[in-house]
């Protein structure tokens, strides 16, 4: 596993459709794991395949919670219900964050990393996130959703450790 670069803010891959993954092989497996490295490196809760430099369809979620990490190839939101304003970030938006209007709850079809059909159901955090990082292989980021005027830059020296 590795370390991969992530791409930011003024990166003209953000902006770009991710393609579908029509074979499951070695380095896909690679791929989703060094994502899920690098975005515990960065103390991420979500990041697509596209905000590493590769245009296919394929995010990681960790909520940090027992039994909560994904890895989803192909991830499509099926159903959306209700909605929540959040408090949002994104580690390719480096200490900017918004309040965006996401679902309440997503149900997400995908396949996971052995080609198997998964459904999950997500509410709050979890469908913020899916629906956030599914976003980002649209071609969608986070700031282009954000409430007017609730967009902010914070200094990470000015960020309290706890």
């Amino acid at each position: 596993m590795a370390i991969r670069n992530l791409r930011y803010d003024g990166d003209e891959i953000l902006s770009k459709v991710s393609r579908e993954i029509t074979e499951i092989d070695d380095k896909i497996k690679e791929l989703a794991n060094d994502m899920m490295e690098t975005m515990h490196k960065y103390d991420g809760v979500g990041l697509a395949a596209v905000q590493v430099g590769v245009l296919k369809r394929l995010i990681v979620i960790d909520l940090y919670e027992e039994g909560t990490q994904y890895i989803l190839i192909n991830p499509v939101i099926i159903k959306e219900k209700g909605e929540q304003i959040c408090d949002e970030g994104c580690l390719s938006y480096p200490n900017q964050f918004g309040k965006v209007k996401r679902p309440k709850e997503v149900v997400v079809e995908a396949l996971d990393l052995n080609g198997k059909k998964v459904k999950i159901k997500g509410k709050d955090l979890l469908a913020q996130a899916l629906s956030h990082e599914i976003d980002h292989l649209n071609g969608k980021v986070f700031v282009e959703k954000v409430e007017p005027g609730t967009l902010e830059t914070i200094n990470p020296n000015d960020r309290k450790e706890n």
